[in-house]
């Protein structure tokens, strides 16, 4: 007969509060936080979907949902406690099959001893207290559990008071964060200081380890924040392919510096790329990131990034510098500049510093040695088509009603196609105001002012002041609406001396009249428009779904007189591209240099569906802008002269239809009918001729669907007249739970080649995510001779789930490239 556990209350001092067990390997790893405190509750949430249509979808969680269900240690015990709060006031109740206590100091339990307090419980085969020094030896088949983890040994023994003991044969796993792992032995010196001899760790399942990290001595120290581990290896399929005689590493959320994972791509522009960052933990609001890479086409380079928060009072901001000496890569024959032998860099600073009361100082400096420097060490299509580096720097203030601005924006050609004068104006320097003031519930009075120094190389240089007050109205009802505007802009220049010797865009030519006959040019004249629309809506049903359909049309009219503005320079105006929200827009250009005329009216109609929580399911416009003037105010078409006023009667037809009837599909389009009479328009990049008028000027299609829970397919078509007709697909397929393929491809109809193609795998497991892309892009495209230069590209991310990744740069490219990529 099995005597029954006889249960004795202990005051919580007495407690066999194995401290080593709380300590061990605590903080070593960064890993997936769970829901409850336990892992088997995070291993089977589903990472959350991105709604169709997002641009930018956010990165997945870590996820663990294939790691085996409740892979935990075989003594886990779900119905402990798990607030850690309960310890201070509960009870510690002890039960043991025998208890002698006959000295009332030294307490022997033996047979099935168990004791608990709160979240806390030890069991063993036999354990020893004693009261006066704290001493505890707790022997056979020893199991600990806490609310942060389990701990198994053969033998632990120490002192409660001194906060020292020791584990024999120790396994362990963390229940708040994943984590597993053994050790031959575990010792805590005092309650901040641990050590450890042949210790591993992983996030795979337990006795599953696909990756581990093995030591052959680890210390921690909490009071610090640092561990020390000596003889580490990092193995992979039992595979050891990382070996560190010496390294230290945080154990909590404090920075600690050293070396980060390396990062390795390659280019056929560049060659194989190896670094090796170095981080600095300079100080509790500063640090810095040093990373010499290697090249093999181009040779080494020293790059490095330094953050700070702090540094003066309420500034924040970022340094990032890359700097090659003396280039060995071959010059780029489709670009002016030969970089051969060259020293190159690139320099990025932001900052952003508050000054006083609503003022704050923000800065964006960025900088590169050479036009071809993004082509040649961008390793994807967004880099290296940006055409334009920016920089400024602004103080910005604002209130309620107001906001202010003044500073400069500068602005580097790094396209290497493309001459310096493409580049825009400099605004050296630009001062803006603007109000926005209710004056009554539907009244608002309003003012856009701007105060820019443009200059520019060889080009006509001056200053401009526009000023745009306002006085608009909002009368509405449930079903209605009526807003009249009244504005009135007056903008005036000072050209710089010399002006006469200039046309629009450059020097004249001898024997050439400058458009500019008066050195203080100036445009006043009034806005007026009136803007007006009805909504009806009935209950309607579609595919057996109840939705509410609006039908809502909507009358838009303008006024803008003419002004002769022939003589104005263009320093920041262009024409915008017409689409659906231009029909209601006061003028076409962008900038203050141009305000067209008008006499105008816009009439539109559109219909949605929304379903019965509100969701807008559908939603289809169509409108046009009648025009009742000449549109008389046109942009220049030489260096002195002026286009010939248009007298169309009016706009291009502009539908738009977007469509999400469930989830998982969606449809968007966009479309644009020239009514006008057919001729010819141009030639288009190619050289080739093209007509206008009868015809389609802008189409755009794009289809998305849902592929389950972790898979996206995108298609697109996108036409405008004279400049692109491109064919986009990509997707990202879940061939099974573990496997995702993932592609891309970019096809342009008027030059017959593809744009780009991207094409990889991904694997994902329990505790190890692998993904390999390979891409083709053009990254150099020469408008005078139409010849495109191609880029080839291999990425590799090997990623150990709760340790990091190898190479983490294939996911910033896939969510680029990839519309709804997760």
């Amino acid at each position: 007969m099995t005597p029954k556990p006889t249960s004795r209350h202990l005051p919580p001092r007495r407690l066999l509060a194995v401290a080593a067990a709380l300590a061990l390997m605590g903080g070593q790893a960064e890993a997936q936080s769970t829901s409850d405190g336990t892992q088997g509750a995070a291993e089977n949430q589903a990472p959350a979907t991105c709604p169709l249509g997002s641009f930018h979808c956010k990165p997945r969680e870590l996820n663990f949902s294939m790691c085996r269900p409740n892979a935990l240690l075989e003594f886990y015990d779900p119905a402990l406690p798990k607030d850690t709060a309960l310890r201070d006031t509960a009870n510690t109740e002890v039960y043991a099959e025998q208890v002698d206590s006959s000295d009332q100091t030294v307490y022997h339990l033996q047979g099935r001893v168990k004791i608990e307090r709160a979240d806390q419980k030890l069991q063993s085969d036999t354990a020893d207290y004693n009261s006066d020094t704290t001493d505890y030896d707790a022997r056979g088949n020893v199991r600990y559990q806490e609310a942060g983890q389990l701990l198994s040994a053969e033998h632990i023994r120490g002192n409660t008071d001194t906060s020292t003991g020791m584990a024999d044969i120790v396994r362990y796993q963390m229940l708040t964060s994943r984590g597993n792992g053994t050790a031959q032995q575990g010792q805590m010196l005092d309650a901040q200081r641990t050590h450890y001899r042949q210790v591993t760790y992983s996030t795979c399942d337990v006795g599953h380890h696909l990756w581990e990290v093995r030591s052959k001595d680890l210390r921690i120290d909490k009071e610090t924040g640092v561990g020390t581990a000596h003889g580490a290896t990092m193995r992979f399929a039992n595979v050891p392919f990382l070996y560190l005689p010496y390294f230290t590493f945080p154990v909590d959320d404090r920075r600690k510096s050293g070396f980060l994972y390396p990062t390795f791509s390659n280019s056929n522009r560049s060659g194989f790329m190896l670094g090796m960052p170095y981080y600095l933990n300079l100080a509790p609001n500063y640090d810095a990131t040093l990373e010499p890479r290697i090249y093999t086409e181009r040779g080494l380079m020293l790059a490095g990034e330094f953050r700070y928060l702090n540094l003066i009072p309420g500034t924040t901001g970022q340094l990032n510098i890359e700097y090659l000496h003396n280039d060995r890569g071959n010059n780029d024959p489709d670009s002016v500049e030969q970089t051969k032998g060259d020293d190159r860099y690139l320099v990025k600073f932001n900052n952003a510093s508050h000054l006083i009361g609503p003022w704050s100082f923000n800065t964006s400096i960025n900088r590169a040695s050479d036009r071809n420097y993004l082509r040649d060490f961008g390793n994807d299509l967004y880099t290296s088509a940006i055409g334009t580096l920016t920089s400024s720097a602004y103080i910005n203030g604002g209130g309620n009603w107001w906001s202010a601005s003044f500073g400069a924006d500068s602005y580097q050609n790094v396209d290497p196609s493309l001459p310096d004068s493409a580049v825009q104006y400099k605004r050296w320097p630009r001062a803006t105001f603007n109000v926005n003031l209710p004056l009554q519930k539907w009244l608002e009075f309003g003012a856009s002012t701007e105060a820019v120094a443009f200059r520019k190389d060889d080009v006509v240089e001056g200053n401009r002041l526009d000023l745009y007050p306002y006085l608009a109205a909002d009368f509405r009802g449930a079903a209605w609406f009526v807003r009249p505007k009244v504005a009135y802009r007056y903008t005036t220049y000072e050209l710089s001396g010399g002006y006469d010797r200039y046309g629009y865009y450059s020097p004249l030519a001898t024997g050439q009249a400058t458009p500019f006959t008066n050195r203080s040019p100036s445009r006043s004249l009034p806005v007026v428009s009136l803007d007006s629309g009805l909504v009806f809506d009935r209950m309607t049903s579609l595919f057996g779904n109840s939705y509410t359909q609006t039908l809502e049309p909507r009358l838009y009219y303008l006024y803008v007189p003419y002004r002769n503005q022939s003589n104005l320079p263009l320093f920041d105006t262009n024409l915008m591209s017409f689409d659906y929200w231009q029909l209601f827009t006061p003028n076409q250009y962008s900038g203050a240099d141009r305000q067209m005329n008008a006499n105008n009216l816009t009439a539109a109609l559109t219909t949605r569906l929304l379903d019965d929580n509100g969701v807008e399911r559908l939603s289809a416009s169509i409108g046009q802008i009648r025009y009742f003037n000449q549109q008389r105010v046109q942009l220049p078409n030489g260096n002195n002269t002026t286009a010939a006023p248009t007298d169309w009667s009016g706009s291009n037809y502009v539908a738009q239809l977007n469509m999400q009837l469930n989830d998982d599909w969606r449809l968007s389009t966009q479309y644009q009918w020239n009514p006008h009479k057919r001729m010819q328009g141009g030639t288009d990049i190619t050289g080739e001729p093209y007509f206008v008028g009868r015809s389609t000027d802008l189409a755009a299609v794009g289809v998305q669907r849902r592929i389950g829970t972790d898979g996206i397919l995108n298609f697109s078509y996108r036409y405008r007249r004279g400049l692109l007709e491109q064919y986009d697909a990509s997707a990202v397929y879940p061939v099974s739970e573990r496997w995702r393929l993932v592609g891309r491809w970019t096809y342009s109809v008027m030059e017959k080649r593809t744009v780009e193609a991207l094409a990889g795998v991904e694997y994902d497991s329990c505790c190890v995510a692998v993904r390999v892309v390979g891409r083709h892009y053009v990254n150099t495209y020469n408008f005078a001779t139409a010849n495109a230069r191609a880029n080839n590209a291999i990425m590799f991310e090997l990623q150990f789930k709760g340790l990091g990744a190898f190479n983490g740069q294939t996911e910033g490219v896939l969510r680029r490239g990839i519309l709804g990529y997760q």
